[in-house]
């Protein structure tokens, strides 16, 4: 029997292109793979891929929470300043909560790499017992965001917004999540720490 627990997860990528076939998916595929390396909680995950339709990303948002049951959601995509992206708007849209430091953190590590990073729009809010976060849309991205960037010999530099994922959701009534430290330490203050647990 594992010893960690269960949680389900929903991933949602917002790509007109994509959802319509143009071309072949890529932020599933990274966020199945960077989430699986970071977690020791068996995974469901339920997947979602979807075209930059606003009315559709805020559906899918709730069905994934309030359906679902998921945990954790993320999206990759349409958080941008063109026309098509609305990720951020559906998204805000169906929250109980706003949770900008997440947005604010992206930004930060992004700006290490692009000046462009001030063009994204990024947000993270609370639905239920649900926290749903806005990542970007390129798979590169998408690692950094979540990990956050090391040095040389292997210290943080920034921290990446997945640090403090697992102790959000402890606070909003979810499973006890449990991290690689090799991929991302999660902090959560002493109080809240569980003893080590075998696996």
């Amino acid at each position: 029997m594992n010893a960690f627990d269960p949680v389900t997860i929903g991933i949602v990528s917002i790509s007109d292109r994509a959802s319509s076939g143009v071309y072949e998916d890529k932020g599933l595929p990274a966020l199945r793979d960077w989430l699986g390396r970071a977690l020791k909680n068996p995974i469901t995950f339920v997947e979602r891929l979807i075209p930059d339709e606003r009315e559709r990303i805020s559906a899918t948002l709730v069905e994934l929470a309030d359906q679902h049951g998921c945990s954790l959601i993320l999206t990759t995509g349409g958080t941008g300043p063109a026309p098509r992206d609305v990720t951020p708007e559906a998204t805000l849209a169906i929250a109980d909560k706003e949770m900008p430091g997440f947005g604010e953190q992206m930004r930060q590590i992004s700006l290490r790499f692009v000046p462009t990073a001030i063009l994204s729009r990024q947000v993270a809010v609370i639905r239920g017992r649900s926290l749903i976060i806005n990542l970007p849309g390129q798979p590169k991205s998408i690692a950094e965001t979540l990990e956050g960037l090391r040095d040389a010999d292997g210290q943080p530099v920034v921290h990446g917004i997945f640090a403090a994922v697992p102790y959000c959701i402890d606070l909003i009534g979810g499973p006890y999540l449990e991290t690689d430290p090799a991929v991302c330490a999660a902090f959560r203050p002493k109080s809240a720490v569980r003893p080590p647990r075998a696996t």
